[in-house]
């Protein structure tokens, strides 16, 4: 029998999703997205697509899309050159304006748990220099992986706690990795980690209680929430941001809360983790219904909010009500106390 033909992309020209809550009031930050990785995704899957680099792509999709800010994380080993060439064309306005179509960029550097195995003295190296560059916000991805196992969990653990002293020693915010390895994370974190630091709990699908533990340890912790909480397979994290308003001891009950005791209250950062995990909820805009995008982009993170908004409690009478321009404010205002941007 011949081959089937693979059916072709979602014609390119749909990646331009602007959803209708995005405006100057309500700018989306991605606090974690793998550009190179996403035009490189792109080049495979358009191999004759009309954008021929990264720079052309976001100023195609990423700003008329209302992106303000990116947080690019870079967590390959050995540590890949092409990072300078980004961060260096976004350090002067004129460069963010013309290179970038006026998307603020930034970076964070580490080693993923996957590649733990590849950590060495020289890799090490390279990221203390990248810590340095004016864009550089933080030290990760990294953590510990036990799905996948693709580096040995011993040698995860001591790559993990290595990179943490690093990045506590310079005071840089961190993001951290964790997946089936809530208690040893955990443990590590609370270990090496003064109390204060910043921490972002990258893409969070974790056990709702290991969440609040954190958060109640750590009080500059962050929880990552991506397109994954839109998944009818993932309940945790919708679980965990509804915990977040549950009565606690320190914190005003919903009766006396006031809008910014509300906000405060939802300590998460939006992020993307392009080019992975679309936001399903994605295929309501118009035009996509009945087609399927073949990678993700920082400016597909309102869908995300959208569903996030739905999750949180209904207002009771005077209360502001949650919705989508809420969530990517209260997204934006914690993007910048843990990341600066």
């Amino acid at each position: 029998m011949p081959e089937k033909s693979k059916p072709s992309p979602t014609d390119e020209s749909h990646f331009l999703v602007k959803h209708p809550a995005v405006s100057p009031a309500s700018p989306i930050v991605d606090t974690h997205t793998h550009l190179a990785l996403t035009f490189e995704s792109y080049r495979r899957k358009y191999p004759e697509g009309k954008f021929k680099n990264a720079w052309e792509f976001v100023r195609a999709f990423y700003a008329p899309a209302g992106v303000e800010q990116m947080v690019d994380v870079w967590c390959e080993a050995p540590v890949r050159p092409l990072w300078r060439t980004y961060a260096d064309s976004a350090l002067t306005e004129e460069g963010r304006r013309e290179r970038w179509g006026g998307v603020g960029y930034w970076f964070v550097m580490g080693v993923h748990p996957h590649n733990a195995k590849h950590y060495t003295d020289a890799v090490e190296a390279d990221i203390i220099a990248a810590m340095a560059h004016p864009r550089c916000v933080g030290w990760g991805e990294m953590g510990l992986d036990y799905h996948y196992d693709t580096s040995p969990r011993p040698v995860q653990r001591e790559v993990f706690i290595r990179q943490l002293r690093c990045a506590v020693g310079l005071n840089k915010p961190l993001t951290i990795h964790s997946r089936e390895a809530d208690a040893d994370t955990e443990r590590i974190l609370k270990e090496e980690v003064p109390k204060e630091h910043r921490i972002h709990i990258h893409c969070f699908t974790n056990a709702p209680a290991f969440a609040q533990r954190l958060l109640d340890w750590f009080p500059n912790l962050y929880i990552g929430v991506t397109g994954v909480i839109t998944y009818g397979s993932n309940h945790d994290t919708s679980t965990t941001i509804r915990n977040m308003f549950l009565p606690a001891a320190t914190i005003p009950t919903a009766s006396t809360a006031t809008p910014a005791d509300a906000n405060k209250r939802l300590r998460i950062v939006l992020e993307t983790d392009a080019p992975y995990m679309v936001p399903s909820t994605i295929y309501s805009a118009p035009g996509l219904a009945g087609r399927k995008l073949p990678l993700c982009h920082c400016g597909m993170l309102p869908w995300t909010a959208a569903f996030i908004a739905k999750q949180l409690p209904a207002p009771k009478t005077g209360e502001e009500s949650w919705d989508t321009a809420r969530v990517l404010k209260v997204g934006r205002e914690n993007a910048r106390a843990m990341y600066g941007v």
